[in-house]
């Protein structure tokens, strides 16, 4: 490590050790946990999951809320490096821009584990746990054609650009849509996976192209905010996609207001890298599997008691 990104990292280390304490006893595993933003109730429920299993692993966790911020999450695992952590399980904002600090951890000796993101163009990664996010899109595609068989006009909300789920997404519900005359995508845009722009983006497509028949979202909090500009325009009958499960999307599956959403088993993820990061830390021990994702399925109200998290919903 250079002077200059030494230095920089001495920084960040304050504000991590003054925002999440740790000791590091004798013995003690220490792992980060970082996640993108807790200002996305998904990656809230991911850190809360990242906690549950390092309790039951005692280890010792400094979590991390990247602040939708590369330069932030990039400075809290450069100052979990230098405090020495004994392993990394992280959801990177975006692809690339998290690569160096990824890889200057591997080349530090400290294991990391991605989870739900993934980093491109970095060799030595431990594993990665998440889902199968073009098989999440292709899902959702495949729901608008079961629902909608005759064909559909489409609006599609897209995720952030450069965060591995968004790319995949996007790439499923085209490999599903495209070449399908019968259904048109006749206005695509991305959202950044926000409530507020999907609700401001939705309202521009619909003044732009009029009321579609389908409204496929790359998130939950997306297919929230379309709702409500669906609403406000008399729209009601729209069919409208989320993906994430979250007990507020359930709730709207369960009422009707939305047609469907993907659960992806952020838990499962999170207390699966969790386990993968401290088998290492402690013995060296392998995973069975470098990359690990699972299989994401479309709940509608037929099958509402699949969500990992329906005991959240009220």
């Amino acid at each position: 490590m250079n002077r200059r990104n030494f230095l920089r990292s001495t920084a960040a280390l304050g504000a991590l050790a003054l925002a999440a304490p740790v000791s590091f006893a004798q013995g003690q595993i220490t792992i980060l946990g970082s996640v993108p933003s807790l200002s996305f109730p998904f990656f809230v429920h991911m850190l809360n999951q990242i906690k549950v299993e390092a309790e039951a692993e005692s280890v010792s966790l400094i979590e991390s809320d990247g602040q939708n911020s590369a330069p932030k999450q990039t400075g809290d695992v450069e100052a979990a490096i230098v405090q020495g952590v004994n392993a990394i399980v992280i959801s990177p904002l975006d692809v690339n821009a998290l690569a160096p600090a990824v890889e200057q951890a591997i080349q530090a000796g400290i294991p990391v584990v991605t989870i739900d993101r993934r980093v491109d163009g970095v060799e030595g990664i431990l594993a990665h746990v998440g889902a199968d996010n073009v098989k999440g899109g292709e899902a959702q595609a495949e729901a608008i054609m079961a629902a909608l068989p005759a064909g559909a006009k489409i609006f599609h909300l897209q995720g952030q650009p450069g965060a591995g789920p968004a790319i995949d997404r996007n790439q499923g519900v085209h490999n599903i849509l495209d070449g399908k005359d019968q259904y048109q995508i006749i206005f695509e845009q991305t959202a950044n996976f926000n409530r507020a722009e999907a609700l401001s983006v939705t309202e521009a497509g619909l003044a732009a192209n009029g009321k579609p028949d389908v409204i496929v979202c790359a998130n939950d909090d997306m297919a929230l905010g379309a709702i409500e500009a669906c609403a406000a325009a008399g729209y009601t009958d729209v069919l409208i996609y989320g993906f994430d499960a979250l007990p507020e999307a359930l709730v709207a599956v369960r009422d009707g207001a939305l047609a469907g959403t993907v659960e992806q088993f952020p838990g499962e993820q999170s207390r699966t890298a969790v386990r993968i990061a401290v088998a290492y830390a402690r013995d060296k021990t392998e995973p069975s599997e470098r990359l690990v994702l699972l299989t994401p399925v479309v709940i509608g109200k037929d099958n509402l008691d699949k969500a990992e998290r329906i005991g959240e919903t009220s």
